[in-house]
């Protein structure tokens, strides 16, 4: 027989436990449709129709995983679903292929059965169920193992540990294992009896495992010598950035360390600088919203802002302005904290607190350069926003974000920061609120019937009699949440002669709303309630992202 493809040994059950740290991810106890009728993994081609399965609700088993590597289910388009009677099941793109079944077979030490499924639909199935956590394990138990452990506080002696040696490995696993879960923070929290690991993904975070408490201080530590901290000083909270390479990708990771009663907590904030940076069309803007921006961005000069809370997507906006802009024959200059991605052609600048350049200094220097247009990453005091102000009124194009719940508030912020309503209003071109929602899965979207508190909500905003309401049921796709990715949900302020008359009467954030509203407005309510309508979103999710009550 010819060698395997794609695979060296046969794999080792050592370090899969039936009680693998999979919480929240689905797993052995999920449901599994078995087909009533399968194909037999037999040397010759079999002339018999192939069964085909369905992926979405087909979750993979950990003990099937583990007969059968990722690299070899990937270099051969093939994913283990479950083990039942001795025999492994799989879905494959030709179960046919009497080759490729024999080595399964030798392989798994298996029978094989063979289903058939789209070559796309099992290498998303691969990436999503081959979970990397597993493997922590073994490294678990290697580190409890050791005779007298012991934190490691001297600098040199961790960065000479063995880049495999426990530690370690636990640290590059969670990483990568965040990644692929698309998850945009990492929380090691210490708790009485163990270490707590969660994920933010999708804007919600969720447990993915527990580890012994004893590993706590030793992973704060490899994580703060990655980031060049003052490992020995745990009670003061510290700030740092990592430069990491996991799988082939490039990741920009942000630490946040901070004593509680347990231990220190720390916190990474994964940004892939892989991932592609959106354009202004595939935000969830709206026809009128993607005009209104648009138009905007064509502004000679003039300040632009966008608001939200935090983790409301306010630099992914504002990055995909960017995109919007020919920075060939512009000067565009960026000053952010931190620099999330970096484009070709833009000059962008990190805040250095140690080097005293703040978003007011670097905006001061900035101006010195010949700019057309200025990204200024947050306005956070009264100084920032002053200068920001003045480049707009003095022929620049300023883009930033501000903190407030919609966009006749941000005009509120200025003022209560000290600037001048005649001068906000001369400034200010426009504003665009926004929030987040998750986005129902694809996958698994199914009609339900909504509570009736959604009800109420959809009689007294909705547009039409809408009868049919679609929610996730959960799948392996979601990771049983019934939702995959978000979108924006916005209000697009254009600032009309009408509002700088307003602005410069210091008018109130209800009188601004009011008549914006009345000159065509779309609110953050209505475009939520919109995006119910096109199916891309529930009643429930509106509720709690959106919802001011």
């Amino acid at each position: 027989m010819s060698p395997l493809r794609g695979h060296g040994p046969f794999p080792s059950r050592a370090g899969v436990e039936d009680d693998a740290p999979m919480t929240g991810y689905g797993g052995r106890n999920a449901p599994f449709d078995r087909p009533t009728e399968v194909k037999t993994a037999v040397p010759e081609r079999s002339a018999d129709a192939a069964v085909s399965v369905d992926l979405s609700t087909s979750p993979s088993d950990s003990d099937a995983l583990a007969l059968v590597p990722e690299a070899y289910a990937t270099a051969n388009d093939l994913i283990p679903l479950h083990v039942h009677d001795g025999t492994l099941y799989i879905a494959c793109v030709d179960p046919g292929d009497a080759a490729i079944l024999s080595e399964v077979q030798v392989l798994s030490r298996h029978r094989v059965r063979a289903m058939a499924a789209p070559r796309a639909e099992i290498h998303e199935a691969i990436r999503q169920r081959y979970k990397v956590l597993p493997h922590v394990d073994e490294h678990v138990r290697a580190f409890t193992q050791r005779a007298g452990v012991e934190v490691v506080e001297d600098r040199t002696a961790l960065q000479s540990i063995n880049e495999q040696s426990p530690i370690v490995n636990v640290v590059n696993i969670i990483i990568a294992q965040g990644l692929r879960d698309r998850a945009s923070d990492i929380h090691l929290e210490p708790q009485q009896t163990h270490l707590r690991v969660r994920f933010r993904i999708d804007g919600i975070l969720t447990d993915a495992l527990r580890l012994p408490r004893t590993m706590a201080a030793s992973l704060a530590s490899r994580i703060k010598v990655m980031a060049n901290l003052d490992i020995v000083d745990r009670h003061r909270a510290q700030d740092g950035q990592i430069r990491h390479e996991t799988e082939g990708r490039q990741v920009d990771i942000r630490v946040s360390t901070a004593e509680t009663i347990w231990g220190e907590k720390v916190v990474l904030r994964l940004l892939d600088q892989g991932r592609t940076v959106l354009s202004l069309d595939q935000l969830g803007l709206e026809a009128d919203g993607y005009g209104t921006m648009s138009r905007l961005l064509r502004s000679p000069f003039g300040m632009l802002v966008v608001s939200g809370p935090t983790g409301s997507g306010k630099t992914t906006t504002l990055y995909a302005a960017i995109k919007e802009l020919d920075p060939i024959s512009q000067n565009i200059t960026t000053i952010e904290d931190p620099v999330e991605y970096t484009f070709e052609n833009i000059n962008q600048i990190q805040i250095r607190r140690v080097a005293n350049l703040s978003f007011a200094n670097g905006l001061r220097a900035i101006l010195r350069q010949d700019p057309d247009v200025i990204l200024v990453g947050e306005i956070r005091d009264t100084e920032t926003a002053e200068i920001a102000v003045q480049s707009a009124l003095t022929g620049h194009l300023v883009l930033s974000s501000i903190h407030s719940t919609d966009a006749a508030g941000v005009i509120q912020r200025f003022i209560e920061m000290g600037i001048e309503g005649f001068l906000v209003s001369s400034a200010l071109i426009g504003v665009a609120a926004q929030r987040l929602v998750r986005r129902i899965c694809g996958y698994c979207r199914e009609p339900y019937e909504p509570a009736a508190d959604e009800r109420r909500l959809w009689l007294e905003y909705g547009t039409y009699d809408k009868t049919t309401f679609y929610h996730g049921r959960g799948c392996t796709h979601c990771a049983y949440t019934g939702f995959r990715g978000r979108v924006g949900v916005f209000e697009a302020l254009p600032i009309s002669d009408s509002l700088k008359r307003l602005i410069s009467a210091r008018a109130s954030a209800t009188e601004i709303r009011d008549q914006a509203v009345r000159e065509g407005m779309t609110t953050l309510r209505k475009d939520a309630v919109q995006k119910v309508s096109a199916d891309q979103t529930t009643l429930a999710e509106v509720i709690r992202c959106v919802w001011i009550n």
